[in-house]
């Protein structure tokens, strides 16, 4: 993520600009019905969404042509959510680096022990109630949505950030502790993602060239200059290819690794993973949203700069890809998802944080309650991007697909409940 106000705001504006615009157009058969077809605007919009840009193409969708070949076609909608949001969990990706490899990053000693321990409670809580009311309602609904007990998982880091600091202030120990939860979240579901939710049929061989390009890209362009430069102050080398050659390199080997994963069978918006850690990035961390990671000049942080504002746009264009679901399309999967996510969050939120601070005597940090945890949980319960995106790839299209997408996108009621858990807990606001 970035350590920006605005960057927060311009997100949030666009996704839900975007999440919005296909509501209301995948709903515009209930305002403004057209005689003689009764679907006129949904299908309208599902065709915008199924465009093909490019037929038999080198990327895309696998299929059947119809005459016995399978072919690829890229679609709008590949683009989006399988081209254009790898550089989305590019940054996610960055931020979990970061916080593990770095000396002051935000996962690493005893500070990070008792968020970490909480993370685990705030995945296997929503599974649990998930999977569990699933069973309840029979083995049919068990069987229908048991592939998407991943979704309710999900934190949305911005939107978590944004309510997080409206119920507790800037300056509460809880927003950091949030922050870190989340953190720890989006490391865990790129692992869900990459293991449980494969694109196609596996074909690991493939994975190889995402390994060489990652391990080639990182030995010529990172650790050789390095090791040439010992001894020599001015770092000639070093210099010369982070000023000649820039992150064009990392581009080419990001391609390549990319591709890999496609014909791997694994999601290939996981496909920039291997390349962030190769990236030269700063020794050190500022911390989360800190303003001062403006200034570090490292190819890793600048990559990350220049990709603000395009990534602003793609989550804008993955909000109208992915949102435009039907309200009479809410079903078992909607409460499901709304379920695990209202309940199973900050239940096991608190009860795993429970353990690790009187148990395990791990400690909360200074100034903070344990009922603060609940509260924690329901800010945490906003599953919106992530939950949107696995509700994609756990499901095929179709009615369950687009139930579970509602709960996700219901999930913003958490927002309310949590700045009314709140109120009820007497949270006293600390701004900075």
């Amino acid at each position: 993520m970035y350590r920006v106000w605005n960057f927060i705001t311009g997100y949030s504006i666009l996704l839900i600009s975007g999440a919005i615009i296909a509501l209301i157009w995948a709903n515009l058969d209930l305002i403004a019905p057209v005689a003689g077809n009764s679907h006129y605007w949904a299908d309208l919009y599902h065709d915008f969404v199924e465009f093909v840009i490019w037929h038999d193409a080198p990327i895309g969708h696998l299929h059947d042509d119809g005459h016995g070949h399978v072919v690829r076609d890229l679609t709008l909608h590949y683009l989006v959510n399988d081209v254009l949001m790898a550089l989305f969990f590019a940054i996610a990706a960055k931020e979990v680096w970061e916080a593990v490899i770095l000396k002051n990053g935000s996962l690493r000693g005893k500070k990070a022990a008792t968020p970490l321990v909480a993370t685990a409670g705030g995945m296997f809580g929503p599974i649990a109630v998930y999977l569990g009311l699933a069973y309840f309602l029979g083995s049919d609904t068990y069987d229908a949505v048991a592939n998407g007990w991943a979704i309710p998982t999900a934190t949305d880091i911005a939107f978590s950030y944004l309510v997080g600091r409206l119920v507790f202030g800037a300056g509460h120990p809880a927003v950091r502790f949030l922050l870190l939860l989340a953190i720890a979240d989006d490391a865990a579901g790129l692992l869900i993602l990459a293991i449980f939710y494969p694109s196609g049929d596996l074909a690991p061989v493939w994975l190889l060239l995402s390994l060489f390009a990652s391990v080639g890209v990182f030995v010529v362009f990172n650790w050789l200059p390095r090791r040439l430069d010992r001894g020599d102050q001015v770092r000639r080398r070093s210099t010369w290819v982070r000023q000649t050659l820039s992150f064009w390199p990392y581009l080419l080997a990001a391609c390549a690794s990319w591709y890999g994963f496609m014909m791997s069978g694994l999601h290939p918006a996981l496909g920039l993973l291997p390349i962030v850690p190769t990236i030269p990035h700063a020794d050190r961390a500022f911390g989360l949203f800190s303003a001062a990671e403006e200034h570090l000049h490292d190819l890793l942080n600048q990559i990350e700069h220049a990709l603000k504002y395009p990534v602003e746009i793609i989550l804008g264009l993955f909000g109208l890809m992915n949102a435009g679901v039907a309200f009479s399309a809410m079903g078992d999967a909607t409460w499901l998802v709304l379920a695990g996510l209202l309940i199973g969050k900050p239940v096991g939120i608190f009860l795993f944080g429970w353990v690790a601070v009187v148990l395990l005597r791990l400690g909360l940090p200074q100034g903070m309650r344990m009922v603060d945890l609940v509260v924690i949980g329901f800010v945490a319960a906003i599953g919106f991007t992530v939950s949107l995106f696995v509700a994609s790839v756990a499901f095929e299209p179709g009615a369950v697909q687009d139930a579970a997408k509602m709960g996700a996108l219901f999930s913003f009621a958490a927002a309310a409940v949590a700045i009314v858990a709140g109120q009820v807990t007497r949270v006293q606001k600390q701004e900075l």
